[in-house]
């Protein structure tokens, strides 16, 4: 029982550190704007981090984004300059999902293209598999295995 409390208690600790890496200092008092600072943090790298968008964050960077962020709503930046004074500022890395474009064309086309790469060649390979039936078996050996076969025939 003890360690059902230990691990539940664990659970939601790991739950709740997203949520301990929003100071309150942060939030802005518009809802509207905080929601739209929310949404453009969570598509925003941590360059500490580098797997955690900055909204997962607790990092000084990331709070140091965060806050970006907001004072750039707060001065009427829409959502897409918002990201792209980023963007040019850090560079597309701080994006967590990068945008298609002549830099990033590799990273967008080569996952499904070596998918289907592997694919083709596990086709052709079952294939080839499948056609060659015979085992290349010399008189001997077919010798050995026909009496293997007539020994489990007689066995049943």
């Amino acid at each position: 029982m003890i360690w059902l409390r230990a691990f539940l208690l664990g659970l939601a600790l790991s739950l709740a550190a997203p949520a301990l890496a929003l100071s309150p200092a942060e939030i802005l008092p518009d809802p509207v704007l905080e929601q739209r600072a929310r949404d453009i943090s969570a598509g925003l790298r941590c360059l500490v981090c580098q797997n955690q968008s900055i909204d997962d964050s607790d990092a000084d960077l990331a709070r140091d984004l965060r806050v970006l962020v907001r004072e750039r709503l707060v001065a009427g930046d829409s959502d897409d300059q918002v990201r792209q004074y980023l963007v040019d500022r850090y560079g597309e890395y701080v994006l967590l999902n990068p945008r298609l474009n002549e830099h990033t064309i590799l990273l967008w086309v080569a996952a499904p293209l070596l998918l289907v790469v592997g694919l083709t060649t596990l086709v052709i390979a079952a294939r080839r598999r499948r056609s060659t039936g015979s085992l290349d078996m010399d008189q001997d050996e077919e010798a050995v295995l026909a009496d293997l076969r007539a020994g489990d025939k007689s066995a049943d």
